[in-house]
Formats: C-alpha cells, sequence, structure tokens
C-alpha cells in the first residue's frame, strides 16, 4: 500500500517540476560584433556608439574605431545599452528550490565543521530560479552552502550548464564561517525577562551567548592551527579532508567568506587576518561602514547583504542599509552588492545596485558593485567582470537603463560567447494565461 501511495505522489509532483524546454546554447562557432551601442566596460568607463567583438567566447575588441571581421553576425545595439554580465556574489541558488519543501533543499548538512562540503556537487542546473535571474542579466552567481560554523566551500557558476561540472568556473574558491552572533540579548518569557518556564522566571541560569560565542571561535582558530601544522609536516600517509578543504587559505589560492554584521563580529573576524594571513571577505556587512577604515587596512571585502532591509541595530539611521555601499566607496573598500531576499532570489540584483546609486554611488560605481568589483571579491577578475579584451564574453544588451526597474529590458545575453535562451518559467505562464484570457501583452 505504501509503494501505492508513493508512486501516485511522485505522479502528482511531476508536472510541478517539469523543465521549461530552454537549453543551454553550444560553444560560439561564429565571430559577433554588437555595434552603435552605449558600452558600460563595468570600470567606470562608458563608451558612445562603440562596437563589441567576441571571437571564440572571448572579447577581441572594444571601442569606436574597430574592425569587424568579414563573416560575423552583426547585432544593431543602436540605442541600447551594453553591460557586463551581473555577478550574485552570494547565493543558495540551485541548493534551494522550493524554501517549504525539504525535499527540494541541498544546501546544508549537519554538524558543525563541514570545511570539506562542496556546494558546486549538489548545484542543480535545472532550477527553475536560474532561468529567471538570466532574463534581469546575472550570469554568474557564488553558490554558497549553510549552515554549522564551517559551512563548506563555495564555487562561482555560470549560468548556462547541462551539468554541475559544464557551469562550474572557479571551484571550490572560498571557505565559508558563520561568525557567532557575539550578542546578549534579554530572554523573555510568560513570567517577564529572562523567562524560560510558562508558570514565570526560571531560576536556572542562562548561558552567555557571548561567552559561547567567544569559544566557538576559539575552536575555528584552533582547527586553522592544526590545519596549518599539518601542511607543514609535508606528505602524510593518510589524507585529512578537513584539513585538506582549506589548504588554499594559507597559500591564498581560496577565499575565506565570514558571515557577519555587527562591529564586533567583524573585529573578531579580522583576528583570522592578523593571525593567519586570510584573504577575508566579510558577507552581510550591514554596519561594515562603522570600521571602514579598518578593513581597508586589512585589505578585507565585503558582500553587502539584502539592502532593502530595516538597519541592523535600532540607533542607525533607518536608511542606512542604502547609505552603506556609499560609505565603502569613499573609504576604498573593495564592495559587491548582493539580494539575498528569500522572495526575489536574486533577481533584484541589479535594482538594489539602482537603489544605491541614489544614496551616494555614481551610476557606474554601482554597476561596478555588481560586475568587476564582484568579480574580484571573488577572484575571477581576470577572467570576467568587465568588457575588456582578452576576458570571457559575458555580456548582456539592455534597451534601458540595467539599474533602473522602469527601463531594464535585457533583449540579448552571451555567456562566454554563446547566445543564450532567455526565455523562463514565469516568461511562459505570463504568455500562458494571456492566451487563455485573451489579453493583450504588455
Amino acid at each position: 500500500m505504501k509503494k501505492i501511495f508513493s508512486f501516485i505522489s511522485l505522479l502528482f509532483c511531476l508536472p510541478a517540476f517539469a523543465q521549461e524546454t530552454v537549453y543551454p546554447a553550444p560553444k560560439q562557432n561564429q565571430p559577433v560584433a554588437v555595434t552603435n551601442a552605449t558600452v558600460h566596460v563595468g570600470n567606470g568607463q562608458v563608451l558612445n556608439n562603440a562596437t563589441v567583438v567576441m571571437i571564440d567566447g572571448k572579447i577581441t575588441a572594444v571601442g569606436t574605431n574597430v574592425n569587424i571581421p568579414a563573416n560575423a553576425n552583426v547585432i544593431n545595439a543602436k540605442g541600447k545599452h551594453v553591460y557586463p554580465g551581473l555577478i550574485l556574489a552570494s547565493s543558495n541558488l540551485g541548493l534551494v528550490e522550493i524554501g517549504a519543501v525539504r525535499a527540494s533543499n541541498d544546501v546544508r548538512e549537519i554538524g558543525e565543521m563541514n570545511p570539506n562540503v562542496r556546494s558546486i556537487v549538489a548545484y542543480n542546473t535545472d532550477s527553475k530560479v536560474i532561468n529567471t535571474l538570466r532574463s534581469n542579466g546575472i550570469l554568474l552567481a557564488n553558490v554558497v552552502p549553510e549552515g554549522g560554523l564551517l559551512s563548506g566551500l563555495s564555487s562561482v557558476v555560470q549560468l548556462d550548464a547541462w551539468t554541475w561540472d559544464d557551469a562550474a568556473y572557479k571551484t571550490d574558491a572560498g571557505v565559508h564561517f558563520n561568525m557567532p552572533s557575539l550578542l546578549a540579548r534579554p530572554r523573555f518569557g510568560f513570567g517577564g525577562f529572562g523567562g524560560g518556564n510558562v508558570g514565570g522566571p526560571s531560576n536556572q541560569p542562562q548561558p552567555d551567548p557571548v561567552k559561547e560565542g567567544l569559544e566557538k571561535v576559539d575552536m575555528i582558530k584552533s582547527f586553522f592551527k592544526e590545519a596549518k601544522a599539518y601542511f607543514d609536516q609535508g606528505e602524510h600517509a593518510e589524507h585529512n579532508l578537513k584539513f585538506e578543504a582549506v589548504k588554499g587559505l594559507f597559500d591564498k589560492k581560496q577565499k575565506f567568506y565570514v558571515h557577519a554584521n555587527t562591529v564586533k563580529q567583524m573585529l573578531v573576524a579580522l583576528d583570522f587576518v592578523k593571525e593567519f594571513g586570510f584573504d577575508m571577505v566579510i558577507v552581510g556587512g550591514s554596519d561594515s561602514w562603522q570600521i571602514a577604515d579598518l578593513l581597508k587596512q586589512n585589505n578585507v571585502s565585503v558582500i553587502l547583504g539584502q539592502p532593502h532591509s530595516l538597519p541592523t541595530l535600532t540607533d542607525d539611521d533607518v536608511d542606512q542599509p542604502y547609505k552603506t555601499a556609499a560609505m565603502l566607496q569613499k573609504a576604498g573598500v573593495v564592495f559587491a552588492i548582493n539580494d539575498d531576499d528569500g522572495q526575489t532570489r536574486g533577481r533584484n540584483l541589479p535594482f538594489n545596485a539602482g537603489t544605491a546609486s541614489t544614496y551616494g554611488l555614481t551610476k557606474e560605481q554601482a554597476l561596478q558593485a555588481i560586475t568587476l568589483n564582484a568579480a574580484k571579491v571573488l577572484g575571477v577578475e581576470k577572467q570576467t567582470g568587465s568588457i575588456e579584451v582578452g576576458k570571457d564574453a559575458n555580456i548582456i544588451i539592455s534597451e534601458g537603463d540595467i539599474l533602473d526597474m522602469r527601463t531594464s529590458l535585457v533583449t540579448d545575453a552571451f555567456i562566454q560567447g554563446r547566445k543564450i535562451d532567455l526565455n523562463d518559467k514565469q516568461k511562459q505562464l505570463n504568455e500562458k494565461y494571456i492566451h487563455k484570457y485573451g489579453l493583450k501583452a504588455f
């Protein structure tokens, strides 16, 4: 009976997960030239009436006086804007499909210490969410594991692939550490302050979260000290998988991502830079503006979390999340803007940058925060992030300002020179019900 019930349940589930007919594009086999465009290079430079040439997946020419190959496919982008492909710097894309459906989540492992967990092998290239991001110009993402203290290894993926192996852009590029809160918060129960029992306040002593948090930090430091000693010994008869996973931190081939928001958390995180010399990135960083000069001095980058949110602390300005990017820019801190809202799932990345451009950043600085800066933070700036000769041909074409929700309309997108399909499930559903009810498309 259980088998019959399971089979029937599976039949009901299949239509909900049917994949739309959007296939990854084949390798570029013909030169492509985008002409007469306003080209936003991604490094702050804007070229008017310019041409971009892509050959064999690479950008081979950019400028106003460019020779176009005779056999090139020419795209006239007169009146349009060309941008580097946008980069989502921290996401659970491909690891979480529907948050409320446990079976569609593969983002965390049990236990506190999982540095050897690789997010890339769990990345689902058939996720419905991926194509909705591409429609908004997002072509690359950093796929991050969650949970525990050391969550595991993140990888950068390009968003047009058959398998996770095809999608991999830079694998196991960073180790993620979830900094304990280090805040002593009041505990309330039905009996008032400090309550733990329903009938009244608990007489039991409450644990000190700051002390507990610092003990966990010491545990992580001990782990890295042991890992360093392990590597200093040279060859080993048996390999320690957890130590091997963090080897790149010591020679700076990997980034050390610390998920932290408060000043206290970030100050504790800076100890890892001073003690181990890690190349560190703060993820979240809502109060990073308070120690921007210190972050700059220690060459620490920041991935700003969701800017459309309330301030972290009650005495922060109500619009502080909007202003933080400009304050980091002024201090010279390398930062990326992110969209980690569980509802938008990354789609609003360009519009979050657009908000920052009205609170102190210029339009090109805001664009850089989701292109070249994001590439620098993730360690892929030599491959992508700007429209420069020799880099991968990851570009998008928009009819309007990509940072403006009212005018942004991505008409074409290329990943490594391959023109990708911009259809997605949401567009298909829109077309379906326009047809059903005889409506006019807008």
